[in-house]
């Protein structure tokens, strides 16, 4: 991880004027999910089984300690940092919605109040709007979690509109990151894996990813 950290320090050091993008690969922790958490939990532990599902979450932590200790490592210019988070709308509450979750015991959260403290702008990051259709059909995914007869075309429609839902909120991030993030400056996007905003990225910012985390076999599940 030292030399990782290093290259990755280095690169920021030499971008001048230019613009860097740090894209940090997350998984989510239960107490990211919010409401959806109770079914997310109990969905994973049918699929999984009682043992994997306890092992997945000792990973999941075990995870979350290496991007902190990786981020720690990174010694960025907090002062010209800016703080992207997935989830996270732009909504004038920013800072409120993560003091309330970091409140909760979300790692994720708690780690954007740190780099804050340290200096970094924490910036809203994805639609609201965005959001809540997430969120509205999430509670439509979860509810026809077991389909039957002719409800199966009823799933299927609705993983083409999550589908499609993934792609808008990539695309509003991206277009976010670029509009906001100034020359000289770093950004740091907390992303999740099923997430792909370098395609909606102005092409003068450089991404750098300081970790790539494994999801094969043993690996923990998002």
């Amino acid at each position: 991880m030292g030399q990782e950290t290093n290259t990755v320090t280095s690169q920021v050091c030499n971008a001048g004027s230019g613009r860097v993008l740090i894209l940090v690969p997350i998984i989510h922790t239960p107490a990211d999910m919010g409401k959806l958490n109770e079914p997310i939990q109990r969905l994973k532990a049918r699929r999984l089984g009682k043992l994997a599902w306890e092992r997945n979450n000792n990973r999941v932590e075990a995870f979350w300690e290496h991007i902190e200790d990786t981020i720690d490592g990174l010694q960025l210019p907090y002062q010209r940092a800016r703080l992207y988070q997935d989830g996270l709308p732009v909504c004038g509450h920013e800072l409120e919605i993560v003091a309330d979750m970091g409140k909760v015991g979300s790692r994720n959260y708690l780690l954007l109040l740190k780099l804050k403290e340290k200096g970094a702008t924490l910036m809203g990051t994805e639609s609201a709007e965005l959001l809540v259709e997430e969120y509205q059909l999430a509670n439509e995914v979860f509810r026809r979690q077991r389909p039957q007869g002719g409800a199966a075309r009823a799933k299927s429609n609705l993983q083409a509109l999550e589908n499609s839902l993934l792609q808008r909120r990539d695309q509003f991030m991206g277009r976010r990151i670029s509009s906001t993030l100034q020359p000289g400056e770093t950004g740091l996007i907390f992303l999740g894996m099923l997430h792909a905003i370098e395609p909606w990225l102005a092409k003068d910012i450089r991404v750098i990813r300081p970790l790539r985390p494994s999801l094969q076999r043993g690996g923990p599940r998002p």
